[in-house]
C-alpha cells in the first residue's frame, strides 16, 4: 500500500528543513554566524531565497532548528507519563535518561561537532536572544500540560505557569553547567556521576521549594 500524499509531503518538508539547517550550521561553524549571508545558505542548500524564508523566518532559526525539535518535549513527557507517575518525577527520569545517553540538550555531550555548535551558540548574542523565544514556547507548552495534569482543586493557570518556568529554568541551569565543564575539558563519561547528583539535587529543590532562602 502506497504512503498517503500528505505523509509524503510532510517527509519532504522535514527533509528540506533539515537540509537548510545542516547547510546553515556548517557555514556558521566554518565562517562564523555574522559572516554568512542568507544567499550563501540558499546556494549551499540548493534552494531559492524565497523557499528558504518559507521554512525559516530568520537566519537564527536555521541554526536553532534542532532546538525546535525539543520545544514540546517536556510537555510530551508530562502528557505521556505512566499512570501513578507524577509530572516532576517523569521529568526528572527523562532528564536523567538524557544524561546517560549524552543527549546534547542536557549539555553532557563531548562529541566534537556538539562542542563546536555550543561554542557557536554561546558565543553569538543574536542566537542566544533567539533561543529565549524557543524557551518561552517550551514553558508555555509545559504549563498547559501541567495545568491539565493537576488535580481539579489545584488546577490554576498561574500555578502551572510558575511551575513550568521553574522546571524549564532548572533544566537550562543544569545543561549550561554541564556544558561549561565539558568546554573546560571534562569528559562526558567522567562527569556523568556528578551531573546525575546535580540533577537529583535540583529536582529535589523543585519539590521542596526555596525553603533555604525564606
Amino acid at each position: 500500500m502506497s504512503e498517503h500524499p500528505t505523509g509524503l509531503r510532510e517527509r519532504k518538508r522535514q527533509r528540506t528543513y533539515r537540509a537548510i539547517s545542516d547547510a546553515a550550521v556548517a557555514l556558521f561553524l566554518e565562517k562564523g554566524f555574522d559572516r554568512v549571508s542568507v544567499s550563501e545558505i540558499a546556494e549551499a542548500a540548493e534552494v531559492s531565497k524565497p523557499t528558504l524564508f518559507r521554512y525559516f523566518p530568520a537566519k537564527e532559526d536555521m541554526a536553532l532548528h534542532r532546538f525546535a525539535d525539543h520545544e514540546d518535549e517536556a510537555a510530551r513527557v508530562v502528557t505521556g507519563r505512566p499512570d501513578g507517575r507524577t509530572p516532576l518525577t517523569a521529568l526528572e527520569e527523562h532528564f536523567l535518561a538524557g544524561l546517560r545517553a549524552h543527549d546534547p540538550v542536557t549539555g553532557l555531550c563531548d562529541a566534537p561537532e556538539v562542542l563546536a555548535f555550543h561554542r557557536l551558540l554561546y558565543g553569538t548574542p543574536s542566537l542566544l536572544a533567539r533561543l529565549h523565544t524557543y524557551t518561552a514556547r517550551s514553558e508555555e507548552a509545559l504549563a498547559t500540560a501541567l495545568e491539565r495534569a493537576a488535580p481539579d482543586a489545584e488546577r490554576t493557570a498561574l500555578t502551572a505557569r510558575v511551575a513550568a518556568g521553574q522546571i524549564v529554568s532548572t533544566q537550562r541551569v543544569l545543561a549550561t553547567g554541564n556544558w561549561r565543564q565539558i568546554a573546560d575539558g571534562a569528559a562526558a563519561a567522567a562527569l556523568l556521576p556528578r551531573a546525575e547528583r546535580d540533577a537529583h539535587h535540583a529536582f529535589a529543590l523543585l519539590r521542596t521549594g526555596l525553603a533555604a532562602y525564606r
